[in-house]
């Protein structure tokens, strides 16, 4: 489970994610999006619905205070993309996989699951992926 912190930064952290590191897993999962090639509102879906005015302040690399929800989906979006360099060694194939067809998932994408929009979406995306891999 992740955890958000609102201890000061230089407090030892057990398991939780410091606002610092929620700011750099938002650069991070821009940087995802972009490679996925996921629309803005495919984006916001993913992160939980962030006002627009939020969304785009993130997405310029100004990030404030990161809600749990958003913290949590940022884990799972950053634990697919690990799982899937795992899985493939060429990055572009496993940035393709995310929109292919997949009997797991109904025959819908991966990216089709998630933004159905609820953060077990995401999750379950991420739990197939660690199994496939053999990472639990």
């Amino acid at each position: 489970m992740v955890r958000l912190l609102t201890a000061p930064l230089e407090e030892p952290s057990t398991g939780s994610v410091t606002q610092a590191e929620a700011a750099a897993m938002i650069r991070a999962v821009f940087n995802l999006f972009r490679l996925w090639n996921v629309s803005d509102a495919q984006a916001r879906v993913l992160l939980g619905q962030p006002s627009p005015s939020t969304f785009y302040r993130w997405k310029r690399g100004e990030v404030g205070a990161v809600p749990a929800d958003t913290v949590w989906r940022l884990g799972d979006l950053m634990g697919i993309h690990k799982a899937l360099r795992h899985l493939f060694t060429e990055p572009e194939r496993g940035y393709a996989w995310v929109k292919r067809p997949n009997t797991a998932f109904g025959g819908k994408s991966a990216l089709d699951r998630m933004l159905a929009g609820a953060p077990s979406d995401l999750t379950a995306v991420r739990d197939y992926l660690d199994a496939e891999r053999g990472g639990w």
